[in-house]
């Protein structure tokens, strides 16, 4: 029973070793060819393109895969960051993305992100109107507080209650 284990053992990995060998020699991948096209068999893309670099100045990377996914990005060391990445959607449409990140936040860029709809023109002319028209604060108010405050301190010395 035991040869047969390993018997059994040897058989599954040298098929195993032999499909991943043809895998690795082209025989049965996709390679990317620089046109925009996704395959359906994502689960086995391959990266045809890798670089990176880091240094104490900040980082670089770039990457392409066999079903055309894309991204490159690169930073400094006072933590701003920019970089762009971009696939194609199940439908088939390219989606692309730049970005960069710094003091201000993450700021992405890109046609399908959406967009706030125009401010109306009413809301405009307000605000215009407040900017050139600023409150003025009245100092009767503030006057009738203080006396308030002066009046209940002065009761609160004397031992009265309200």
């Amino acid at each position: 029973m035991f040869k047969f284990v390993v018997l059994c053992a040897l058989i599954a990995t040298a098929a195993a070793v032999q499909k991943q060998g043809a895998r690795h020699h082209g025989v049965s991948s996709k390679h990317y060819s620089g046109s925009v096209s996704a395959t359906s068999d994502d689960a086995h893309a391959e990266v045809t393109r890798y670089a990176a670099d880091v240094n104490e100045h900040g980082f670089e990377y770039a990457f392409d895969t066999t079903n055309a996914i894309h991204a490159t990005a690169s930073g400094n060391a006072n933590g701003e960051h920019k970089g762009d990445f971009a696939w194609i959607s199940p439908e088939g449409e390219h989606i692309s993305v730049q970005y960069v990140a710094d003091e201000n936040g993450y700021q992405p860029s890109s046609d399908l992100l959406p967009t706030p709809p125009p401010v109306p023109a009413a809301i405009l002319k307000a605000l215009e109107y407040i900017r050139t028209h600023p409150q003025y604060e009245e100092s009767a108010p503030k006057t009738l507080v203080k006396q308030s405050i002066k009046s209940v301190s002065r009761n609160a010395v004397k031992g009265r209650r309200f």
